[in-house]
């Protein structure tokens, strides 16, 4: 039977992850903290970043995900704006607003503009040699979510439009046809074009006076679900779940590093 292992920080995704996988037939843990009880089997994780690494590396599971470097070496039509990996400490110093995430999908800080580094974390807190991403700041008009699995996008959902959630007061997530159109198409080129990760997020949006783009790429295993079919999230995280000793040569190329255990 597969099983979904769920952190214990309860959250809105999680629960409805947890729902999606019982009606699937799958088996659900809800850890109660971040040791794996013996004889666990495991065919997906979903939590946080670190939580999702701490039980892969007990499970013997390899999690899939795109490379730091990955996003700003894509080709900038994808891309539409300038985007580079670089580090804290050069973000403190830049003098024009600039666009600062993390790179390595922990959330240590929120990523949004900044300029001369005010709003940073203090060095105590992040050290000038943290990786982050730093990007020209643009104005996205809409933001869709994509769950993809070998280059297909198996569910999407819009989750901001001009700033603002894109959630309907219903709780649906609606979305036009054409928005739909567009961003399948433009994720098939992607596809066409680069190699992507067997398991990954990639959030597009619509560039104010430009055109789509990617926004970002996030794991799989800790990436809010908004509107998507949570079955075929389920699906996409399984993905990204391999057991260490089953990795493919091209897997394995794919492969987040592995959280080193005390």
């Amino acid at each position: 039977m597969s099983t979904l292992i769920l952190s214990p920080r309860y959250s809105e995704d999680s629960r409805v992850m947890r729902a999606a996988a019982i009606r699937a037939g799958w088996n659900v843990v809800r850890l109660t903290n971040w040791r794996v009880p013996e004889d666990t089997v495991a065919t997906a994780i979903y939590g946080e970043t670190m939580f999702a690494e701490v039980i892969a590396a007990q499970l013997g599971i390899t999690l899939l995900d795109a490379p730091d470097d990955w996003l700003p070496n894509l080709p900038k039509p994808l891309l539409q704006r300038q985007i580079q990996i670089s580090t804290l400490g050069e973000a403190r110093r830049h003098a024009d607003p600039v666009f600062v995430k993390p790179a390595d999908g922990r959330k240590g800080f929120a990523g949004a503009v900044y300029r001369n580094g005010i709003g940073l974390p203090p060095p105590q807190a992040c050290p000038d040699d943290t990786l982050v991403f730093m990007a020209e700041p643009v104005e996205w008009r809409a933001e869709f979510r994509c769950f993809v699995k070998d280059g297909a996008v198996l569910t999407m959902s819009p989750y901001l439009r001009n700033g603002e959630s894109a959630r309907a007061e219903n709780g649906s997530w609606p979305a036009a046809t054409s928005e739909v159109t567009a961003v399948q198409a433009f994720i098939e080129e992607l596809a066409a074009e680069v190699p992507v990760p067997p398991s990954i997020v990639i959030d597009i949006g619509l560039i104010e006076g430009r055109d789509w783009a990617i926004v970002e790429a996030n794991c799989a295993f800790g990436a809010g679900v908004y509107g998507c079919d949570p079955r075929k999230v389920l699906e996409v995280l399984e993905r990204g779940c391999v057991p260490t000793a089953e990795l493919t040569a091209i897997d394995a190329s794919w492969a987040r590093p592995t959280a080193q255990l005390e």
